[in-house]
């Protein structure tokens, strides 16, 4: 197989490799769609000065007390721009801060009482889905079993990739 394989030439390697690209574009919609129902899940309750990416971030963060290097250690959250979101946050009241005993230079986070009333929403919001999606037929608890196995080999595989670049 050449290095650029026609993905059309009907063999099981470039079988493969279509479905990895299929699954690639498809994780990378999933994100930008569970963005954009959060979104509308704030804009019909009334809540317009969180973005999604914010109401994530504290749903992720939960009861937990974090520094912004742990938000990323710990899968909480993957953009550049975390510390700006948790300055934003704290700033509009969703999050208290302070400075580390040990590490001055470190700060932790935890959720207000206001950043709690979020975590709720989206709780109740994500309990809504998973509900419909099995009263739907879409999928109940062995397919969402099955996804998240897949997806943590995956996970598992892309992390080895950057810790042992071969």
């Amino acid at each position: 197989m050449s290095i650029h394989p026609n993905l059309s030439d009907g063999t099981d390697e470039t079988d493969l490799m279509g479905g990895y690209l299929e699954s690639l574009a498809l994780v990378e919609r999933l994100h930008r769609l569970l963005l954009d129902v959060i979104k509308d899940e704030f804009e019909r309750v009334g809540i317009l000065e969180i973005n999604a990416v914010q109401a994530l971030l504290l749903f992720n963060i939960g009861d937990n007390e974090v520094t912004a290097g742990e938000l990323k250690t710990r899968g909480y959250y993957q953009g550049s721009n975390v510390s700006y979101n948790l300055k934003k946050l704290v700033e509009m009241g969703f999050m208290d801060h302070q400075r580390c005993q040990i590490d001055r230079r470190s700060v932790r986070v935890k959720l207000t009482e206001r950043g709690r009333d979020i975590r709720r929403i989206m709780e109740a919001l994500f309990a809504r889905h998973a509900t419909g999606l099995e009263e739907r037929g879409v999928m109940g608890p062995e397919g969402m079993g099955q996804i998240t196995t897949a997806l943590r080999r995956v996970e598992r595989y892309w992390t080895d990739q950057i810790r042992y670049i071969y």
